[in-house]
């Protein structure tokens, strides 16, 4: 009788199974899933912060000179004039001095950028190269030129409404040609200009 004899150290390997490698489809899907988990919350932020908070403008012409010029970029911030989210947040509403930027459907739907002379309520007239709101002279040092010309009847600015001019007031079109604005067509209020860098600060 015979015996088989094993041959010492013989061992006998299972290599593993490669792992399939995943489809195209797959690979696609996983893209997309990146792309929804990333870059839509991002856009949805943005886009939510550019309708409730705030915006970047740019300056056209010369009505706001001498203190803001053609192709100055802004950032307006829209709290301080959105009725619901300053009553929600407490926040005060329009102050006379604010400068704006204002959308007219009268004016071609236009972005305009304008100073509040006038809040609802006030009496605003323009004579003698002056502006008289309730019967007093505007301070405005802010005005390029030492008069405003023109006449303007006194007129009672209406509830939820402001009066606007611009600070160069022999080159703009403002509350002298189209009257009151109402609130509701004010984008926001100019906040800070980030463009040229010489003019980096907070609009006054």
């Amino acid at each position: 009788m015979y015996h088989q004899q094993s041959e010492p150290n013989s061992y006998y390997y299972l290599e593993p199974e490669p792992k399939p490698k995943p489809s195209f489809l797959k690979r696609v899907l996983h893209l997309v899933r990146e792309v929804l988990e990333t870059i839509v919350p991002a856009v949805l932020i943005a886009l939510l912060i550019n309708l409730f908070l705030a915006q970047a403008t740019r300056v056209y012409g010369q009505s706001m000179e001498p203190n803001l010029h053609t192709d100055q970029r802004l950032v307006v911030e829209k709290l301080s004039y959105n009725r619901h989210i300053r009553q929600l947040l407490g926040l005060s509403g329009p102050e006379r001095g604010d400068v704006v930027v204002i959308r007219l459907e009268s004016q071609g739907d236009e972005l305009l950028i304008k100073r509040v002379i006038g809040l609802p309520g006030d009496i605003v007239e323009i004579h003698d190269g002056r502006v008289f709101v309730n019967g007093q002279a505007l301070n405005e040092p802010y005005v390029a030129g030492a008069t405003t010309t023109g006449f303007y009847a006194p007129t009672t600015v209406p509830p939820l409404q402001i009066f606007v001019l611009g600070d160069n007031r022999g080159f703009s079109n403002d509350s002298r040609s189209f009257g009151p604005i109402p609130l509701e067509d004010v984008v926001g209020r100019a906040w800070f200009s980030y463009w040229p860098p010489q003019q980096i600060g907070f609009v006054k």
